[in-house]
């Protein structure tokens, strides 16, 4: 039963470490990023038509 104890013990305490460290990564911005998911779904679009454009190529053998 004492493990039982141990073990919960340890789990709260990963788990708020865990919870500081989140906390930390908002505070200093990390998640900050607006700008660049909006234009990224603009992109993907030009890189599979460059990509779709070499697979059409024949070989010079």
């Amino acid at each position: 039963m004492e493990v039982l104890y141990l073990t919960i013990g340890i789990s709260v305490i990963i788990a708020g470490g865990f919870l500081i460290a989140f906390s930390w990564a908002v505070y200093n911005g990390q998640y900050d990023d607006r700008v660049t998911p909006s234009i990224r779904i603009l992109f993907e679009d030009q890189a599979e038509i460059k990509k779709g454009s070499d697979d059409n190529q024949t070989p010079l053998s």
